[in-house]
């Protein structure tokens, strides 16, 4: 038994979860307490637009911690990624070793199990998970110009978009300071990487402030900055071209589906361990459907390992 004990323990991983916080959270909390298990802590970054006192009950949840960095986020800013860079540092300095960083926003929900989630990730230790198009695909024909434009998102002096029309109208396109492919979809703001890969994203970062000052003029960098770069890393050949997260974008334009009770369906079937977005105040009961779900899909598959 004492052997047995040992093992496990060896053998035990240990997985941060990051999760981008500005609203509800309510939501954050039940996302929190159905991924609870022992293998995994829970680190929230919240927008300092926010008010931070309505978040703090959560670190009376079982493994859950504020993160150190506390930026203010504009929607498609180059602080959203600079937020996360941050935000994965710290995690990375972590005495506990994680081997794995699932980003994560408030709006996400598990799709499995916890124990299922976790061993998917113990037995992928050595891949990441990302998703991403190659530079001249379908998307990167409308999204090319987030890099070949100035762009003022990242600043909120007055007067600030006009100075953005005047500059494009009189500056020639720019181009990005590294003689890299790109890579970049709607969907790859949510990725779950091993540390290794991690470290290597947080230094290259560091180390290239050409890079930081560039990105601080383009537009929505989170959907292909850290692709880009992890895909003209050493590590390319260990991404696996999925971020483990159902996501409809059938609607159109700049935001992905909210799921109601009438998508059920889909998500069972879709195979991931998250999905993204639900929304309390839109529709709380299927999340509960979820829950339902997920609860009979774990006592089948116990029950198979006890009888079969």
């Amino acid at each position: 038994m004492y052997l047995q004990a040992v093992t496990k323990e060896i053998i035990m991983i240990k997985i941060a979860h990051l999760i981008m916080a500005y609203k509800e959270p309510a939501q954050i909390e039940r996302l929190i307490k159905k991924l609870s298990h022992p293998g995994f802590d829970f680190y929230i970054h919240v927008d300092k637009k926010s008010n931070f006192n309505d978040f703090a009950y959560l670190s009376s949840l079982s493994n859950v911690f504020f993160t150190y960095t506390h930026i203010k986020i504009q929607w498609g800013s180059y602080n959203f990624t600079d937020a996360i860079i941050k935000c994965t540092n710290e995690i990375l300095e972590k005495k506990e070793g994680y081997q794995f960083i699932n980003l994560m926003s408030g709006q996400d929900y598990p799709l499995q199990s916890p124990d299922y989630i976790y061993n998917f990730f113990k037995e992928n230790l050595h891949k990441s998970f990302v998703s991403f198009e190659a530079e001249g695909s379908d998307w990167w024909k409308s999204a090319i110009q987030r890099i070949e434009k100035y762009h003022m998102t990242n600043f909120s002096f007055r007067g600030r978009y006009i100075i953005q029309f005047i500059v494009n109208k009189i500056l020639p396109k720019r181009k990005f300071p590294l003689p890299y492919k790109l890579y970049g979809t709607n969907c790859t703001t949510w990725w779950a990487i091993n540390r290794e890969c991690a470290k290597y994203l947080v230094d290259f970062f560091q180390k290239n402030k050409q890079l930081q000052r560039f990105s601080t003029f383009t537009w929505a960098p989170d959907e292909f900055l850290i692709p880009t770069i992890l895909m003209n890393s050493p590590f390319k050949n260990s991404i696996v071209n999925n971020n483990l997260r159902y996501i409809d974008w059938s609607g159109g334009g700049a935001h992905p589906k909210v799921f109601s009770s009438r998508d059920l369906m889909d998500l069972k079937n879709s195979d991931k361990l998250f999905a993204r977005k639900f929304d309390l105040n839109v529709d709380s009961g299927i999340l509960d459907q979820i829950d339902n779900f997920i609860e009979n899909s774990s006592r089948n598959e116990n029950n198979m390992l006890q009888f079969g």
